[in-house]
């Protein structure tokens, strides 16, 4: 049976690159990753309001189409489609009224009481996956590479979702980027907030908060800043051009998805990342490591 995966919205359009090099690596590991049918938007971020239990409809539906494909387990890709449906599924879990109040809004869906498990694409890779089989089937290996691995909020917080056992000090994606070869840079932004949707009603403040990102991670050497979220990769990468109009002195460093390092590694065709959607930057860096024939 194949594994359950919800996309999200953004994946089919601006982060394409995001998961057309994931499913092509899945494919590269002989994993069969099958997207839910009817699926819609999770709702992008989790309520915190204690009385708007409408709002988690959205993610409780798109768990209800997990078990209706027979699994009682589902991939995401997206850090914040990850952070909604985990922190979702935690609430019918764990609070019985708010369960039964949000089953009773559903009144054309099965009732779901939690009993699926939400694991974000790099938990699959260690837990399901393993990191020997990854190292196993790396073709070709990213030597000499220094990536800064980007955590940002929502893969670490709260520590209920955490995807690592030390969310304080995470190791996942530090033992992701070492078994494609490549040399991981710790440094001291690795969670700070990206600015979010600040970055429409406070631009500057997003503005501040990616410098303070991209700074950290070129002081400590870093070739390229590795994420898995696509607004995070709007704030701290697309925005780099905004920072450098502003002040030609601030930091640079190229952004890429940890998926599509993991499909350069694994050997896969570059059509299978979608480059044209990153920055100029990023393919250059490709192409002057001699990791991809790409043109800048």
């Amino acid at each position: 049976m194949g594994i359950s995966y919800y996309p999200g919205c953004t994946l089919k359009l601006k982060a394409k690159n995001l998961e057309d090099s994931a499913m092509a690596a899945a494919a590269a590991l002989d994993a069969e990753m099958q997207e839910l049918p009817r699926w819609n938007c999770c709702g992008a971020v989790f309520s915190l309001a204690d009385d708007n239990l409408l709002m988690h409809v959205a993610p409780v539906r798109d768990l209800i189409r997990v078990k209706e494909q027979g699994n009682d387990k589902v991939v995401t890709l997206c850090s914040m489609c990850y952070n909604t449906l985990a922190r979702a599924n935690n609430l019918v879990r764990e609070d019985e009224e708010k369960r039964d109040t949000i089953n009773r809004f559903m009144d054309e869906e099965p009732d779901y009481t939690g009993d699926v498990e939400v694991v974000h694409f790099l938990t699959w890779l260690r837990d399901d996956v393993g990191w020997d089989k990854v190292k196993a089937a790396v073709k070709k290996p990213l030597d000499g590479l220094k990536v800064a691995p980007y955590y940002g909020c929502t893969l670490t917080r709260p520590y209920d979702v955490a995807i690592d056992d030390q969310p304080e000090n995470p190791a996942i994606m530090r033992e992701f980027i070492e078994a494609l070869g490549a040399e991981c840079v710790e440094y001291t932004e690795q969670q700070t907030c990206c600015g979010s949707y600040q970055v429409l009603a406070s631009p500057e403040t997003a503005l501040h908060d990616a410098n303070k990102i991209l700074g950290s991670a070129q002081g400590a050497g870093a070739d390229v800043l590795a994420l898995s979220c696509p607004l995070c990769e709007y704030n701290v990468g697309a925005q780099q051009r905004k920072l450098q109009e502003n002040d030609p002195e601030s930091p640079k460093v190229p952004t890429l998805y940890f998926t599509q390092l993991l499909a350069i590694a694994l050997g896969l065709d570059e059509d299978a990342l979608n480059l044209d959607l990153n920055q100029d930057a990023a393919r250059e860096l490709l192409k002057n490591k001699n990791y991809m024939a790409v043109s800048p």
